[in-house]
């Protein structure tokens, strides 16, 4: 990524071309206050969060304060943490060939303050994108302070150096993020003796390193992330540093099935087709699943259980392409019945739960669909499909059953076209698409005890 040459080359022309050095945190609060005015989102991809979590965060960035982000697993917080990056100038000088990313007309360390004082007006700049102004760091028990905020480098002191000499330093993350945003993932999992050491970062705005203090203004906005489970029991965020952080901004899950769909639409990887109607089944499964007493709800279910069971419903039609040739991959009711098995591990069920798993997982995913079917088909006369099942037709479907089989099995029925408009199919789109439709009202109607089912492995038969 190359910057572009109109930009000065030197802290003289900087300087000619009236450029003011800024603090990263009146940088975001400028560009975020013109967002705002302007009507633009400062918030791409993130979904549901418009009422509850985004003005928090706003008032915090133009409040210039450090943040935590606390919330349970899978709900967003590092994707959210990642679109601050947007908020930052895209283009911003640094001297060049300086170790941290500091400012022409401010340098910090004493090496650049040595080299501004030589050169002058001829001290190099060269440009950083913002990208390259946001560090993330996943905090573990393994972190040290050296990873942070640094440490002696023997390298240095070999080459002649005292070890009172600043110059002997090898900086950290945070050091090296000087201009920008350091995100730490998981603070409540950093050792405590390692938290200490972010106390002056974060107050005073300097470091300290084996037992001298090298006084550097860093510039920094320090933002990091918890579990509300690990921020009371297996770790904590130790009081002074919790004091330090201006703000504290509770996430969660989305709260409507529309948010849901829309950001498993937005995540998924989807290798086949997936109509909105599964999707919706997928969401009220995941809001099920999080109201179930039979889960772990300290444990949450992440919003990337919804993105993964879409994923596999795609794959489970993809592979049914393939195994019988029908294009395009469309994915039906049937291919919700992988979703149980394959990802139940991805869950943490109660104490006394054990063996009942799939149990568990197959009866809200039941109720998920009849849900969303009789959202769906509200208003909708299913009896003329009922009269037909119940006057001896058999309706067969499966993991190798093509659509057009599903649809050959029925007689001629106005009320198909009706189910098939009420899942947005129209009459004239695949078989694959107009059998999903068909599928998920024979499944309501099982549901409903209207017809009966009998399925074996990856077949279903529907019929009186």
């Amino acid at each position: 990524m190359s910057f572009r040459d109109d930009l000065p080359r030197t802290a003289g022309a900087l300087r000619a071309a009236g450029h003011l050095p800024k603090s990263v945190k009146a940088e975001i609060r400028d560009n975020l206050l013109a967002a705002l005015k302007a009507g633009r989102d400062p918030w791409p991809g993130i979904v549901g969060f418009d009422q509850t979590v985004l003005p928090q965060l706003e008032r915090a960035l133009l409040a210039g304060h450090d943040f935590v982000l606390l919330g349970e697993r899978g709900q967003g917080k590092t994707r959210l943490l990642r679109t601050l990056v947007g908020l930052l100038d895209e283009w911003t000088p640094v001297i060049d060939g300086a170790e941290l990313g500091e400012h022409p007309l401010a340098p910090i360390t004493p090496a650049s303050i040595r080299r501004a004082a030589e050169l002058g007006d001829n001290l190099p700049v060269t440009w950083r994108h913002r990208d390259e102004r946001y560090t993330e760091k996943l905090a573990t028990p393994d972190t040290s302070v050296g990873d942070l905020i640094g440490d002696v480098d023997p390298v240095k002191v070999a080459q002649g150096r005292t070890l009172g000499d600043p110059e002997t330093i090898h900086f950290g993350l945070v050091p090296r993020a000087h201009r920008g945003i350091v995100a730490v993932n998981e603070l409540p999992d950093l050792a405590e003796r390692i938290q200490v050491a972010l106390l002056n970062v974060m107050e005073e705005r300097d470091i300290q390193v084996r037992g001298y203090t090298l006084r550097l203004p860093l510039d920094v906005l320090l933002v990091a992330t918890a579990n509300p489970e690990d921020y009371t029991n297996r770790g904590r965020i130790i009081t002074p540093l919790k004091d330090r952080f201006g703000a504290e901004v509770r996430t969660h899950y989305p709260t409507s099935v529309a948010d849901e769909v829309a950001m498993v639409r937005q995540e998924a990887h989807l290798v086949a087709e997936v109509g909105d109607p599964l999707l919706e089944v997928l969401a009220r499964f995941v809001r099920n699943l999080r109201e179930s007493s039979a889960i772990d709800q300290r444990s949450g279910v992440s919003a990337r259980f919804a993105v993964a069971a879409a994923e596999t419903v795609a794959a489970a039609a993809l592979r049914r392409s393939a195994l019988i040739g029908e294009e395009p991959a469309v994915a039906r009711p049937i291919d919700l019945d992988s979703v149980p098995d394959v990802l139940r591990g991805k869950l943490e069920f109660e104490s006394g739960e054990e063996g009942r798993e799939t149990e568990h997982l197959t009866h809200l995913l039941r109720r998920a669909v009849a849900e969303t079917a009789r959202d769906r088909f509200a208003g909708l006369d299913l009896r003329p499909l009922v009269d037909v099942i119940a006057d001896g037709t058999l309706v067969a479907t499966g993991e190798r059953v093509p659509g057009s089989e599903v649809l050959a099995a029925l007689p001629e029925l106005p009320l198909l076209h009706e189910v098939a408009g009420r899942v947005d199919v129209g009459p004239d789109d695949s078989p694959g698409r107009i059998a999903s439709a068909v599928e998920l009202a024979l499944e309501y109607l099982f549901l409903t005890r209207k017809v009966a089912k009998d399925a074996t492995a990856g077949a279903v038969v529907y019929g009186p």
